[in-house]
């Protein structure tokens, strides 16, 4: 008898291990409020015209943002091989509770070289799409859409977490040797140039090599479709590969692939391409670029980035989120920094010839309810992409509505005992 009942107890607790691994697993909760309750940042039916421009929806292709709040993609360093974990879980599901109308993963290697660090998401291999499905369905969960942003560090590669360095020495090397789980020797760029002292000297980048980070570019493309993001953005600002072959700062080829302007712009072009044809045609496709190094006329400009926007827009892109700098220890950011400071780069954009068929979307110390507004209401922007205010207030959204006088906003039904 009393090994028949330890039997049944034996039994039941495997039943519920499975279970409790079953919903972990394979779904968000176990239950459903969306039959109930209004999902998060939901507003009842008006004219959206009576909006703040903040909060009037927007339709990219057939993806439609309940707002213009997009979480930036920001690195975290906290991927073990390139795969995510329950860390990426809570860090992204947040932003989603909090009423962003689009969440964008971090900056993720569509090659293991090509991680800034040993701690950089991945999707590289199939195995990472595992936990990136889950925390695309939670993420959708909340009425919010997912978005990621696919990258190549290029020369900036096999470096030291941020908070693994130490504050204020421009001595140390920021490397991350083999032993400690890097590959300074399996580090590429367009040229065999550092991007400082203490980081690797890269290998120039073989015609060979550029063929392969092209087809596992689109594999991890792939990817990311059947994981069912609704949007991607090809990452070619900041210093890292893409970025290093536009500037001639740090693109030093005599091939098909640097000298002039049309042969550095040639890989992102080509690239774009691919892409293009990989994601579907119902998703948007954004672009991050460094619109100004902040050199001068030793490196990428504005003027760069309004001679290639129109070639962007024949391939199909969408959006350009407009950021600066990156790469070059030398450059010289305007001091002091004011905010939106990225924001004139944007507003470029949508003033130039091609700025009626092309969405924007500044990023860069953008704080505030109303300063996000006005960039909207003002046609600087078509979207805001808003990325430490959002560590500072996950419920960023909520707030700005609240500020902004959308007080009919919806808030996650779990929450909405604190709302006010």
């Amino acid at each position: 008898m009393i090994a028949n009942r330890i039997l049944r107890q034996s039994r039941s607790a495997l039943n519920m291990k499975t279970s409790i691994q079953a919903i972990a697993t394979n779904s968000v909760l176990p239950w459903s409020y969306t039959a109930k309750t209004p999902s998060v940042g939901t507003l009842p039916q008006t004219n959206n015209d009576s909006l703040p421009a903040l909060f009037r929806p927007l339709q990219i292709r057939s993806l439609v943002l309940k707002n213009r709040i997009v979480v930036s993609p920001m690195c975290t360093y906290s991927s073990e091989n390139g795969f995510l974990n329950d860390w990426h879980l809570v860090h992204l599901g947040q932003f989603a509770i909090g009423g962003a109308a689009l969440v964008i993963q971090e900056a993720t290697a569509v090659q293991a070289n090509g991680r800034i660090t040993p701690y950089d998401a991945g999707l590289w291999m199939d195995e990472q799409m595992e936990m990136t499905e889950r925390i695309v369905r939670f993420i959708h969960s909340q009425n919010c859409a997912a978005g990621i942003q696919l990258a190549h560090a290029g020369r900036k590669a096999s470096t030291k977490a941020p908070f693994h360095q130490q504050p204020g020495d421009r001595t140390e090397p920021v490397y991350v040797t083999n032993k400690d789980g890097g590959w300074p020797d399996n580090v590429v760029g367009p040229s065999a140039l550092p991007f400082a002292e203490t980081y690797c000297t890269p290998k120039e980048i073989s015609l060979e090599e550029i063929d392969q980070f092209k087809q596992n570019f689109v594999e991890s493309v792939e990817r990311a479709k059947k994981c069912d993001f609704d949007f991607l953005e090809i990452h070619a600002a900041h210093g890292y590969l893409l970025s290093e072959f536009l500037s001639p700062s740090s693109n030093k080829r005599t091939d098909d692939y640097g000298g002039s302007f049309e042969n550095r712009i040639r890989l992102l072009l080509e690239l774009t391409s691919l892409v293009r044809q990989a994601w579907p045609s119902t998703r948007p496709l954004s672009i991050r670029l460094s619109c100004e190094e902040w050199i001068g006329e030793d490196g990428w400009t504005i003027t760069d980035t309004l001679r290639l926007i129109p070639q962007l827009v024949e391939l199909g892109v969408d959006v350009i989120d407009t950021s600066s700098g990156g790469n070059s220890p030398c450059q010289r950011l305007p001091v002091p920094l004011e905010p939106g400071y990225q924001v004139p780069f944007s507003e470029a954009i949508k003033k130039s010839n091609y700025g009626a068929r092309i969405m924007t979307a500044p990023v860069g110390l953008i704080t505030k309810a109303k300063q996000a507004n006005d960039i909207i209401e003002q046609g600087h922007g078509d979207l805001v992409l808003i990325a430490r205010e959002f560590l500072r207030d996950p419920h960023f959204p909520l707030r700005a509505a609240r500020e902004l006088g959308v007080n009919e906003m919806s808030w996650a039904p779990q929450y909405q005992r604190a709302k006010q």
